[in-house]
């Protein structure tokens, strides 16, 4: 069934798509899996496509991590459901001037190994983070942060910056102990973190599992259940049967091919919607042909993003013309292709590149994400058609983040979630000189004017000078196509029914402390 699917979506017959993604309703409503679950409720069990890179968070900025981070540290200032500073460490703050941030920590706040927070330990994180090299875009505009007393630090900038207190609340900016990290050292801290989160790390394997379980001396409310495990499951379709039999209780990315499975099995229910995240396909920009703009170009007028968005997400997600999509403040993306589909004008450019005859190349991307898996078959099939033979390879995740981080893949595929809501953090960490690699710029994309911008964006505080900043940024990146905007993401994520208290949040890092089995 699922080899027939595939043909037809290489083929582009979208209405057939559409009968074929009505019959993947086999098993949907077949066994509750009562039987086989087992009696657990002291233990919520989330199932993931990938294993977490790395438990520092100043050290690695991917979302699987974020997800552990985000329940095992807390940051001085959070964001709630509608995106809006609410206080977390810091109880609250005072803008001195734009520049200078005073913040008054909570008293009281116990790391995991009993230690209480102190000022000494916030100067230690925001100090470290400023000039880690894979959260720059997040941290770096910290110049200094000073110790008034053990109870208050004042942060200093190294210009205005207005999204701040949303880059404060990032897990990026997550608060470590400065006595712990500096006995155990940067690997030994992320392989036994101590934070001051709602759950504290007990157990970890490699490759299957994270297990945590609830802080008892957690300044806020306590979590809901006492015990929660991450289990890490490549395979979607394993997810899927292990959320049906209540191996799991949630799961994250659904296939938009499942979904109505999903919805349709007595014992789960489905959350599904728009997210701050773009899909795209990255070009190495460095790497011949797509050092050339012309074969760029080529490639998006070769490429029907409409056939492709819906025959890969069948709907759950549409096309789009911008890197930030449209819930982003500042975007200028539209649902529809930055490049309208024309083969002509695609063997055109490829002709005066020098490619008449077109070329091979290789497309990566990661294991657990049969989208990206069906992008690039859909996108060779596509490719043919102007003489371009491009292989598809899959590759583990954190291996995956270390080749595109040394520019070892010349095509590839990733997403980017906005998580501050601001353009700043969907545009510099992925297309300014200097966060090649690692930190987002995995194209290894330079430009002196779309660097000018963001530096300007960045400083400008007024809002109307600030958007026409970012409008001027994105025609640049339009005009120079260093990524193929593919689709505005959305989170797809299917519960046990017995699963209460869950809600999807905007940053895509979903809070599981409040959420219990009942």
């Amino acid at each position: 069934m699922k080899r027939m699917y595939k043909i037809l979506l290489l083929a582009v017959l979208i209405t057939v798509v559409f009968v074929t993604s009505g019959c993947r309703r086999d098993g949907a409503s077949a066994g509750s899996g009562r039987d086989a679950r087992t009696a657990r409720m002291d233990t919520l069990i989330v199932g993931l496509a990938g294993m977490p890179n790395n438990l520092d968070p100043s050290l690695t900025n991917d979302m699987p991590s974020a997800y552990i981070h985000e329940h095992i540290y807390n940051t001085l200032i959070t964001v709630d459901y509608d995106m809006n500073p609410v206080p977390a460490l810091a109880e609250r703050w005072v803008w001195e001037d734009p520049t200078r941030l005073r913040i008054f920590l909570r008293r009281g706040v116990r790391f995991h190994n009993g230690d209480e927070l102190r000022a000494s330990d916030v100067k230690f994180t925001l100090d470290r983070a400023a000039v880690a090299p894979q959260i720059g875009h997040i941290t770096g505009m910290i110049a200094n942060t000073a110790i008034v007393n053990d109870y208050e630090v004042l942060i200093t900038l190294q210009y205005p910056f207005v999204p701040f207190l949303s880059h404060l609340a990032h897990t990026a900016a997550s608060i470590v102990n400065e006595g712990v990290v500096r006995q155990l050292g940067d690997v030994g801290h992320s392989q036994a973190p101590v934070g001051t989160g709602p759950y504290r790390v007990v157990n970890i394997v490699q490759g299957d599992r994270i297990e945590l379980t609830r802080w008892d001396n957690y300044w806020g409310t306590a979590a809901a259940a006492p015990n929660l495990v991450w289990r890490v499951m490549t395979d979607a379709a394993t997810r899927l049967v292990s959320l049906e039999t209540g191996e799991i209780d949630v799961m994250f990315a659904v296939a938009p091919t499942d979904m109505t499975r999903v919805r349709n099995h007595r014992d789960l229910d489905l959350h599904h919607e728009m997210s701050l995240s773009t899909n795209y396909i990255g070009f190495n920009v460095t790497r011949p042909p797509f050092n050339d703009v012309r074969v760029r170009h080529a490639i998006q007028y070769a490429l029907n993003m409409e056939a492709m968005v819906q025959a890969v997400y069948l709907g759950a997600m549409t096309p789009t013309s911008g890197p930030i999509n449209s819930r982003v403040w500042g975007s200028t993306a539209e649902p529809r292709p930055a490049f309208p589909h024309d083969v002509a004008r695609a063997r055109q450019l490829l002709a005066e590149a020098g490619y008449p005859n077109g070329f091979s190349t290789t497309f990566f991307t990661n294991e657990g994400n049969p989208q990206r898996q069906d992008t690039g078959e859909v996108m060779a099939n596509m490719l043919r058609e102007v003489g371009i033979n491009m292989e598809v390879r899959l590759v583990e995740w954190g291996a995956y983040l270390d080749m595109t981080a040394r520019g070892e893949a010349p095509l590839y595929m990733l997403g980017w979630v906005t998580v501050t809501g601001d353009p700043d953090y969907g545009l510099h960490a992925l297309f300014h000189t200097s966060n090649q690699g690692g930190a987002g710029n995995r194209g290894f994309y330079s430009n002196t004017n779309v660097d000018r911008l963001l530096d300007q964006g960045r400083q400008e505080t007024d809002p109307t000078r600030r958007a026409a900043i970012y409008r001027e940024l994105q025609q640049i990146l339009h005009d120079d196509a260093p990524w193929i905007s593919q689709s505005a993401g959305a989170e797809i994520i299917g519960v046990r029914s017995n699963v209460h208290g869950f809600r999807i949040h905007p940053h895509g890092r979903h809070q599981m402390w409040g959420v219990s089995l009942r």
